[in-house]
């Protein structure tokens, strides 16, 4: 009987999963971060305008109307447009003028270190909050130096930062407090934007990102004296006029054809995330009560633009890995992704800068092991959720079946 029962489930298994030879379930691949267009016809019209003026660059109409639409949207008295975040990053660094050691969480995109490395800073990398996935407070005034000159949060799957613990911490030390909202445009805090927060914020309007740009990112900042340092350090140091520069700088300018595709985007932000929430509460209502699986869920009374579906697999209960589970989803055309894997602890340059960094993280290292991101936005439709769901559920009933047969 037990034979029998084996064998019946391996047929099930082939007769399924494309991973053992069945149909993919979809034709085509969905992806994790498909762009989100907007009105095809009013980003034309507006990159026409561009041409027939022939001004694409250095600060024209549609970048100053974009700075100006999210200043006003976050409530916030300075937006400045870059290139992308990286950049926007790195200039917010160097306006604030850090030195010596920066601490930051080691579970966010590799760009968040590297843009201090770049320039010299030391990234003191910090353990997070195994809840909200975010930089654990309390790790952070552990690891505070006479060489610390800044804390640098990232605001995680649209999820703020303890921004009250992080602000008391960096005021009680005279730290400066940046942080690195490239998930959070349009995200709350307190019932406050996400923008409003410490010295500066930075946004990325990514291709990935609900609101893209094609390639873009943003400073935004309260602080007067630090808005004028970054602006002339976007455009070369270059005051008003040419020739004129008035310190050092480098070129980390949006340009209009960029800024057209945010204006568009911004047209239908609000279509963007009534689809994104409608899918995270589909995926939610599918995925519950799945042993083995946490679905990352929303504080629905703050502001969030819903654009990451998070899963937390734990292989103890599921019985098979989420790399095991991201695979069979791959050979279903579903391209889920890990986030954030390998922490930037164990990607080099600093798996050899900072060896003992391993040990100091065991929530990162942990969770860096168990998140898996499924597609989202315009890209999909409710039928599409209930497929890659069915698979999922499908996959975890059979969790030991399925890795005893891939092994």
């Amino acid at each position: 009987m037990v034979q029998a029962s084996v064998k019946k489930t391996s047929v099930r298994l082939n007769q399924k999963l494309a991973i053992f030879g069945g149909t993919p379930t979809f034709g085509d691949k969905i992806y994790v971060g498909r762009p989100n267009i907007g009105d095809r016809l009013h980003l034309l019209n507006r990159i026409n305008d561009i041409l027939d003026r022939k001004w694409l660059s250095n600060g024209g109409k549609y970048v100053q109307e974009f700075e100006s639409r999210i200043a006003k949207i976050l409530g916030v008295k300075h937006c400045i447009a870059t290139c992308n975040g990286t950049v926007a990053l790195q200039i917010a660094a160097k306006a604030a003028n850090l030195t010596g050691e920066v601490i930051v969480p080691s579970f966010t995109f590799i760009a968040t270190a590297h843009a201090l490395q770049w320039l010299g800073l030391t990234p003191v990398f910090c353990d997070i909050d195994p809840h909200t996935h975010t930089i654990d407070p309390q790790m952070v005034e552990k690891l505070i130096t006479r060489d610390t000159s800044a804390i640098l949060g990232v605001h995680v799957w649209g999820q703020p930062c303890n921004v009250e613990a992080l602000s008391a911490i960096a005021q009680r030390h005279n730290l400066k407090l940046i942080f690195d909202a490239a998930h959070a445009f349009y995200s709350s805090y307190q019932g406050r934007a996400i923008g409003n927060f410490g010295q500066a914020e930075v946004l990325s309007f990514h291709a990935t990102k609900f609101l893209n740009t094609f390639e873009g990112g943003a400073v935004v900042t309260n602080d007067d004296e630090l808005a004028n340092s970054i602006r002339l350090m976007v455009n070369f140091g270059f005051a008003a006029g040419y020739d004129n520069a008035m310190s050092i700088g480098t070129n980390g300018k949006m340009n209009e054809v960029c800024a057209a595709m945010g204006l568009t985007g911004l047209e239908s932000l609000d279509e963007f995330i009534t689809i994104n929430h409608r899918n995270y509460k589909l995926y939610q209502q599918e995925l519950g009560g799945i042993p083995g699986v946490r679905f990352f869920t929303f504080n629905e009374s703050e502001k969030n633009n819903y654009q990451y579906i998070v899963l937390e697999i734990d292989e103890k209960i599921t019985q098979i890995s989420r790399d095991r589970l991201m695979q069979i989803l791959h050979a279903e055309n579903i391209l889920a992704r890990r986030y954030f894997y390998p922490g930037c602890h164990q990607m080099e340059p600093y798996r050899s800068l900072f060896p003992l960094s391993q040990e100091q993280l065991p929530y990162t290292n942990c969770l860096g092991e168990r998140i898996l991101t499924l597609p989202t936005g315009t890209a999909i439709i409710p039928e599409d959720i209930s497929k890659i769901t069915r698979i999922i559920r499908f996959v975890l009933e059979h969790g030991l079946s399925i890795s005893q047969k891939l092994s």
